[in-house]
């Protein structure tokens, strides 16, 4: 038995990179997935894929930014499997430029789907598991939802917005049965790093320098700890911020 074991899981943005790991990770220990992109063609791929180990896995498109879409990828979970026990907002973009010259069109994106569509998943996912009195949320956050850095105002504004709202959440719903908790990751090989290296005037030396373990976190550490966030191990942590970070936020030196 898988320490989640028939339970039903949406993780949004998990056709690729973090996302998709949490959602491997969560269908190796038995929970049945819900695979979102905003391409119907990636999630599709995504769940087929992950059909084909054995998993039980449905594929819904949708732009979690807009609350119809994050409301109508819940009810894909109730009708494919019969309920809904863990929901990932996993789904993020950055856009990365000095803060002068910054679009303003591009820093609202940001926040609609970084903050907005965390908290219109959350509405959907409470809408599901409050009648039940059962369930977690897992906000995916960032080390820059506790820190700042140069040319990142709408990633680090939505990123620590995701800690405020987590807390907000859990005070009104942890006494219901549903937690809510924020995991904040540190620099992790994605396609989403790659593309920021190109804008963001740095390079993979700059973050194993800083980084006190001297190296990138990886996809199964991070999904590691959304297992352990998921499961009855944490039955009693709500509200908080977990950091996944190689030691960064401990360390204040040159």
């Amino acid at each position: 038995m898988g320490r989640l074991e028939q339970r039903v899981a949406v993780v949004t943005g998990s056709s690729t990179g973090i996302g998709r790991a949490i959602a491997e990770r969560y269908a190796r220990e038995g929970a049945r997935i819900v695979v979102n992109s905003r391409s119907a063609e990636r999630a599709a791929q995504a769940a087929a894929e992950m059909r084909a180990k054995g998993w039980e896995v449905t594929a819904a498109a949708g732009d979690i930014s807009r609350p119809e879409e994050a409301q109508r990828l819940a009810e894909v979970a109730v009708k494919a499997y019969g309920g809904l026990d863990i929901w990932v907002n996993n789904a993020g973009i950055n856009a990365i430029g000095p803060s002068l010259t910054l679009d303003f069109k591009d820093f609202m994106r940001v926040l609609e789907v970084n903050l907005a569509g965390v908290f219109a998943g959350s509405q959907a996912a409470a809408r599901v598991m409050l009648p039940k009195g059962q369930g977690v949320i897992i906000q995916i956050g960032s080390i820059f939802g506790e820190v700042g850095m140069p040319q990142r105002a709408a990633y680090c504004s939505a990123k620590h917005g995701l800690i405020g709202l987590t807390k907000v959440l859990s005070n009104e719903w942890a006494g219901r049965g549903v937690r809510v908790v924020c995991l904040d990751p540190a620099y992790i090989r994605t396609d989403l790093d790659v593309q920021d290296q190109s804008t963001g005037d740095y390079s993979d030396r700059d973050v194993e320098r800083r980084t006190p373990m001297g190296r990138y976190g990886t996809l199964e550490e991070v999904a590691g700890a959304a297992l352990f966030l998921a499961s009855d191990d944490a039955s009693y942590i709500s509200g908080s911020h977990l950091t996944v970070d190689g030691g960064w936020m401990a360390y204040g030196g040159w």
